[in-house]
C-alpha cells in the first residue's frame, strides 16, 4: 500500500478462482477485503458458500493521518458496501466493532488477538540485555515501544515523559520513515534506537524492560501491547484499537485519551514510583496475558465458522 509500504497487497490471478473451487472450501474467511479480499467476497457468492470478513485496518483512518482526507469518506464507503457484502464481520476489540457499526456495517461480531506466551514471557529478562537498553544505566526505569517508527504512534509525545519523570529511559525497537526526525527529536535525552529486532533477541528486550509506553493514535487492535503484558510489562497506552480491552486502570497499567501528553505522563509516574509498584503490576499484567492465548482466540473463530456453516446448511435445505 502507498501509506503503508511494509504492508504487501496480494493481488488476484486467473487461477484463484479455479483453485478455489477446486479445494472445495465450506466457507470462505477474508482478511479485510482490499482487493484479493475482494474478489474473495465475490467467489465466496458465486460458489454459494458463506462469506466471513474480519477488520484489520483503517485504510480511512490512515488516509486522514497522511493528510489524504479527501479520500476517507470513500475508504468508508468501501469498507461498508465490501463488509456489508459479506454474511458476518468481525472486529478485533469493542472500540473497532462500534466504529464499524457506525459506519453501517451490519452483523459484526468480535475476534479478539492472542499472543505467544512462550516467546514473550519473562523468563527472558536478561542483564546483558538491560545493559544494552539502557547504555549501562541497568538501575534506570527502562520504557520501552515496539512497532513502527511513523507519524501515526506519535513517539515524539515521549519526550516530556524523559524530561518530567526522573530517572527513566527510552528504547525504541522498530523502524520507519520518521526514524531520522525522531533521532533529532529526542538528541540530547536517553534514548537509544534498537531497530528491527526479532527473534530471541526481541523476546529478551521485551523482558529486560520495565514500561511498555505506547502513545499511537492509531491502531486497529495494538498486538504489541499484549505481547509486553505477556513478557511481564506494566503498560501505558493511548485509548485506541484494543486497548481498553486488555489493560486493566490501575491494576496492568494505564490508558490515556490520544494526545493527552499530561495522563500519559501521570500513568508513567505512578508505576516508576517504585520497583515493588513495577514488578506487582507486571504480575497482574502477565497473568491477564496467559488467558489470552492463540489458542483461546483461534477457537472462538473456529466457531463462528461452525455456526456460519450449519446456518447456512439449513437454509440450503
Amino acid at each position: 500500500l502507498p501509506l503503508y509500504p511494509e504492508l504487501k497487497v496480494g493481488p488476484p490471478t486467473l487461477s484463484t478462482y479455479r483453485e478455489l473451487q477446486a479445494f472445495k472450501p465450506d466457507i470462505v474467511h477474508i482478511i479485510h477485503p482490499v482487493i484479493i479480499g475482494t474478489v474473495g467476497l465475490m467467489m465466496g457468492r458465486r460458489l454459494r458458500i458463506p462469506r466471513l470478513a474480519s477488520f484489520h485496518l483503517d485504510l480511512a483512518q490512515m488516509a486522514r493521518h497522511h493528510r489524504m482526507g479527501i479520500m476517507e469518506p470513500v475508504m468508508n464507503l468501501f469498507a461498508r458496501l465490501t463488509f456489508n457484502a459479506a454474511d458476518y464481520a468481525l472486529a478485533p476489540s469493542r472500540l473497532v466493532q462500534n466504529h464499524m457499526q457506525s459506519l453501517g456495517i451490519q452483523r459484526v461480531g468480535l475476534w479478539g488477538r492472542g499472543v505467544d506466551g512462550e516467546k514473550f514471557n519473562p523468563r527472558f529478562r536478561n542483564t546483558a540485555m538491560r545493559e544494552t537498553l539502557s547504555d549501562g544505566h541497568p538501575d534506570e526505569t527502562i520504557l520501552i515501544y515496539v512497532g513502527r517508527l511513523s507519524a501515526e504512534k506519535k513517539l515524539e509525545q515521549l519526550r516530556p515523559v524523559l524530561e518530567q519523570v526522573p530517572g527513566t529511559r527510552l528504547v525504541l525497537i522498530g523502524n520507519g520513515p520518521d526514524r531520522a526526525s525522531l533521532e533529532q527529536h529526542f538528541a540530547g535525552l536517553p534514548v537509544k534506537f534498537m531497530g528491527y529486532m526479532s527473534g530471541e533477541a526481541l523476546s529478551q528486550a521485551y523482558a529486560s524492560a520495565d514500561i511498555f509506553v505506547f502513545p499511537s493514535a492509531l491502531e486497529t487492535f495494538g498486538l504489541v501491547v499484549t505481547e509486553a503484558m505477556s513478557a511481564g510489562l506494566p503498560v501505558v497506552a493511548s485509548q485506541v484499537g484494543g486497548v481498553c480491552d486488555v489493560v486493566q486502570e490501575g491494576v496492568t497499567g494505564y490508558t490515556f485519551v490520544p494526545g493527552d501528553v499530561d495522563v500519559l505522563i501521570e500513568g508513567v509516574r505512578k508505576i516508576a514510583v517504585s520497583r515493588e509498584r513495577i514488578t506487582e503490576m507486571g504480575i497482574a499484567a502477565r497473568a491477564f496475558a496467559e488467558t489470552q492465548t492463540w489458542e483461546v482466540m483461534m477457537d472462538e473463530v473456529l466457531d463462528v465458522y461452525s455456526n456460519m456453516i450449519e446456518k447456512h446448511q439449513k437454509l440450503r435445505k
